[in-house]
């Protein structure tokens, strides 16, 4: 039954023509995501290459979230200014020049500046595909939103792990480079498939205004409390995402390529998790399933640093896949408590703080895991975990 609404649910977002362009952004969206991940993976080589102890490693993957969150407001305007089309696949065609960067740079300076300018890249893709998503699938656009989604979970489980294997296989910089002839094809895909923008917004006068009607809206105890999920099930992800593969390497002795599978399997999961929790949430509430999620990624985040068994670790992978649940059941319940006047700007708004503020996590435990104390920052995390529970059993009731 289930299979059969979602065979349907997908004809009907191919219908009159659409699915060329959904299929572009969805390839665009692959890329964009699954190459940033494949910064974890790497991480070892990176730090071998130029010398970073894991302070500096943490702070490399901090640049590239900040850079990530700095981008996306400047996106949206872009796009606004000159259409989806341009923005979208100027957008994939930095990302391609950033990475050739990444793989040529003869400095660490250069890795930084590259690393940045990827992040920012990415993040002007990040805005577009909403946007051309909302102006082709009016009806439709949480199905075309949750299919393309799904697009970056595949990316995240697929390209890592081929990361992985070149740079083991070859060099480093294979691992890297790559995507970049694949980022190329997948700007001239979008480039003939996204519609050209004829109705470019103008400058709202009111905009002043309904900015700070969407911050006076953050201060409610609703809007707070969401908000404070969000910021911490992304420090969560960032840092754990971001190190995960160098524990796995550096401390449990996996190699690459075993690491590079298990965090590959950790993101295949959120293709599953990720509609499951959203279901949940319209079923049970933010009180209830995301006390469930939060329970079980502290579980998994305390129990993995006192394991060495390869199975045990892939069955805690798993059960730390619970957190790639935690963003569709915040973001519901964030949007739906907005007043609809100023959604987009709000929203806007909190996901800038909240991804601002959460890129200062890597460094953190980067510095932490330097001083010996790699274990305690996953307790720490784990930490963080249990208090999204707290935080969730007494939120206010939708």
């Amino acid at each position: 039954m289930l299979i059969s609404e979602l065979i349907g649910s997908v004809r009907s977002l191919l219908d009159g023509g659409r699915g060329s362009v959904l299929a572009a952004v969805a390839a665009g969206w692959f890329l964009t995501i699954g190459v940033r991940m494949i910064y974890p993976v790497l991480l070892p080589d990176l730090r071998a290459a130029y010398g970073l102890d894991l302070t500096a490693a943490g702070l490399l993957l901090t640049v590239l979230f900040v850079a990530y969150a700095a981008g996306q407001l400047p996106g949206g305007m872009l796009s606004d200014r000159f259409g989806e089309r341009r923005i979208l696949t100027i957008s994939l065609l930095l990302a391609a020049g950033t990475v050739a960067l990444v793989v040529t740079a003869p400095s660490t300076l250069v890795v930084f500046v590259a690393t940045a300018l990827f992040g920012f890249a990415t993040a002007l893709y990040a805005v577009a595909r909403y946007t051309v998503l909302a102006s082709l699938y009016p009806e439709r656009l949480g199905a075309a939103n949750g299919l393309v989604a799904a697009s970056m979970d595949a990316g995240q489980a697929v390209l890592p792990p081929i990361a992985g294997l070149l740079a083991v296989a070859l060099l480093w910089q294979v691992g890297f480079a790559f995507t970049i002839p694949l980022f190329v094809l997948a700007s001239i895909a979008l480039w003939f498939a996204v519609p050209r923008r004829t109705d470019a917004s103008t400058p709202d006068p009111t905009s002043s205004i309904r900015i700070r009607d969407a911050v006076a809206q953050l201060r409610s105890p609703t809007i707070l409390r969401g908000t404070l999920l969000y910021l911490f099930g992304l420090s969560i992800w960032q840092a754990f995402t971001g190190f995960y593969p160098t524990f796995l390497i550096e401390v449990k002795g996996l190699s690459t390529t075993a690491a590079g599978v298990l965090v590959g399997g950790f993101f295949a999961l959120g293709v599953l998790v990720k509609p499951l929790a959203g279901s949940a949430y319209d079923r049970f509430g933010l009180r209830q399933s995301f006390s469930v999620l939060a329970l079980a990624c502290a579980f998994a985040l305390v129990t993995i640093p006192v394991t060495d068994s390869i199975v045990a670790l892939a069955v805690l992978t798993a059960l730390a896949s619970a957190l790639l649940g935690f963003s569709p059941i915040v973001e519901a319940y964030v949007i739906a408590a907005l007043p609809e006047e100023v959604q987009g700007t709000g929203f806007g708004a909190l996901r800038t703080i909240a991804f601002t503020v959460g890129a200062t996590s890597p460094v953190a435990f980067g510095a932490a895991a330097d001083r010996g104390y790699f274990a305690e920052a996953f307790f720490g995390l784990a930490a963080i975990a249990g208090l999204c529970v707290l935080l969730a059993v007494r939120a206010p009731v939708e």
